[in-house]
């Protein structure tokens, strides 16, 4: 058996206050709470200081460069289509573009005799329209150099200038001197174009070229120059025939003169 040895003492372990054993002392809620390190407790009052909600700021994005962006590629897409469009569009034959005008008439089309005769006679002829855009003819065709005739010239000289690939412009007589001179701004000075009151015309604008024509009754309506671009010099019958040296005077065409008489027999050598 062991010797029993002397008696064993508890040892006490003491507490401080911050040993978060045993009971907290008093008013340390109150001191937690004013350090932030706890929740409110109740019917405390929260003496510290009131949290700082933070400020979102939204990232905004700069529109003004993709808005000219956007108004470029546009604006490249669009040249580059009327580029294609120009291109295919003048590729056409212009027999096609001629049928784009909006009221142009083909008398071409009709296979007219009357309209597609070309033969050269002397005197007044008929013609199948008003003003005629085709048919037999004056050996000598009226003067096409961008004249400006102020009197009607002769259906007959005016029909051989068609035939050499001239656009002839008539008004109705008696329209107002501003409207003739829009009209002469178009004509003057240019070859293969030629311009002259008309009587009786139904309308204030005629247009001709062999085989077509087109009446408008505003001197600014645009599809006058289209005319003229679209059928001049290609409309023509006899590629490389002039417009110079022709007629230059007004009125009826002139009679051709009769031919002389022959000398009676036996009268030479007197």
């Amino acid at each position: 058996m062991s010797t029993p040895g002397p008696e064993r003492v508890p040892s006490t372990v003491k507490v401080g206050k911050t040993s978060g054993q045993g009971k907290p002392p008093a008013g340390g809620a109150k001191s937690a709470a004013a350090k932030g390190g706890g929740g409110k407790t109740p019917g405390a009052k929260n003496k510290g200081r009131k949290p700082v909600t933070p400020v979102k700021v939204a990232g905004s994005r700069n529109w003004g460069p993709i808005i000219l962006g956007s108004v470029v590629g546009v604006l490249v897409l669009a040249i580059v289509g009327y580029a294609i469009y120009a291109v295919v569009r003048g590729s056409r034959s212009w027999e096609d573009q001629a049928a784009d005008i909006k009221g142009i008439v083909n008398y071409r089309a009709q296979k007219n005799p009357q309209i597609d005769a070309r033969e050269h006679k002397d005197g007044q002829l008929t013609y199948a329209t008003t003003p005629p855009v085709g048919g037999s003819h004056n050996p000598l065709w009226q003067n096409c150099m961008g004249d400006i005739y102020t009197a009607p010239i002769a259906n007959e000289h005016a029909v051989h200038s068609l035939e050499h690939g001239a656009v002839w412009v008539t008004y109705r007589q008696g329209l107002a001197q501003d409207q003739v001179d829009v009209l002469k701004s178009k004509v003057e000075g240019k070859d293969f174009m030629m311009m002259s009151p008309y009587p009786s015309l139904d309308h204030n604008v005629s247009l001709q070229a062999w085989g077509y024509q087109l009446k408008v009754d505003d001197v600014n309506d645009k599809r006058i120059d289209e005319f003229i671009k679209v059928l001049r010099l290609k409309a023509t019958l006899e590629a490389g025939a002039g417009c110079s040296s022709g007629n230059t005077t007004t009125g009826p065409v002139t009679p051709a003169a009769a031919p002389a008489a022959p000398a009676p027999s036996g009268a030479a050598g007197k």
